[in-house]
């Protein structure tokens, strides 16, 4: 491409100035999610936005977002600085080794994904590459996502101050040790299915009870919506919110009573340690 992309792209200043231009090698479903996060929130220019996929297919949702695309992955390193990387994860080494020769001490680099450690990626790598992990999960694609993120070796504050304020426009994000990814699939990555789980449960309870079945699911997600802004705006631990909506011989009470019946507390816990461990026996392949 000429015109816009035929310069090497935009240098990013030490102060942590957000890019022009920013790459996506990979156009899944979280990349665009990503994408759209960004522009809407007016981070980053639609036009300024660069992604690589091999076929059309995963290409049209960043047309459709005004975004420009290409078949070749070396082409987005070479226009932008700032390059996210989301493909699956077993083909992320292909990759890597494809557009080392055009990797520079200028880049930053962030993988998304799932499973390879920043050791891996930073040997795939020139030496003294700028590389991050990112943990997204799937409430990015509304802007709700929790993301987590961890730096390399090469990696100063500033830069990851970059990226932490780019990836706030899809959600809460969060810096820490690489040693939390992985507890971060089984509490978020994973932990949408079993919120989704319970609000199907809660909803269904109502249903029993004679409620609409539509009816009952809107009024469970948007219980979960507001309690989930209550805790996080209030910085309150949820044993006191809990505390505050029981009251002595109440209705609360007694449905709290059949659910420690239920083990639900221990449910949930072991659901995030075994999908914990699972994240880690898969990082382990």
């Amino acid at each position: 491409m000429g015109g816009l992309w035929a310069g090497r792209g935009d240098k990013m200043a030490a102060s942590g100035q957000a890019p022009r231009r920013v790459g996506f090698v990979g156009a899944g479903r979280m990349a665009g999610a990503i994408a759209q996060g960004l522009i809407r929130a007016g981070k980053v220019e639609a036009q300024h936005i660069l992604a690589s996929a091999p076929t059309d297919g995963n290409l049209c949702h960043f047309q459709a977002l005004g975004c420009r695309t290409t078949h070749s992955n070396q082409e987005v390193l070479q226009s932008c600085l700032l390059v996210i990387f989301a493909t699956k994860p077993h083909i992320l080494p292909a990759v890597l080794a494809e557009v080392a020769p055009v990797v520079t001490a200028e880049h930053i680099l962030v993988s998304v994904a799932a499973g390879v450690s920043l050791s891996t990626l930073e040997e795939l790598l020139p030496p003294h590459t700028r590389v991050l992990r990112v943990l997204p999960n799937l409430p990015c694609m509304v802007q709700e996502g929790a993301i987590v993120m961890t730096r390399g070796r090469h990696v100063g504050s500033s830069e990851t101050k970059l990226l932490q304020h780019l990836l706030e426009a899809c959600g809460r994000c969060e810096e820490v040790p690489e040693a939390y990814i992985d507890i971060h699939t089984g509490l978020s990555g994973s932990g949408v299915a079993f919120v989704c789980t319970f609000s199907e449960a809660l909803a269904e309870g109502a249903v029993k009870m004679g409620m609409p079945s539509g009816l009952a699911h809107r009024i469970a997600a948007q219980t979960l919506l507001g309690t989930a802004k209550m805790l996080l705006h209030e910085g309150r631990h949820p044993a006191q919110l809990r505390s505050d909506v029981c009251t002595p011989g109440g209705t609360t009470i007694y449905g709290l009573h059949a659910l420690e019946q239920g083990g639900l507390r221990a449910a949930t816990m072991s659901a995030v340690e075994a999908a914990t461990c699972r994240a880690m026996e898969l990082s382990r392949k």
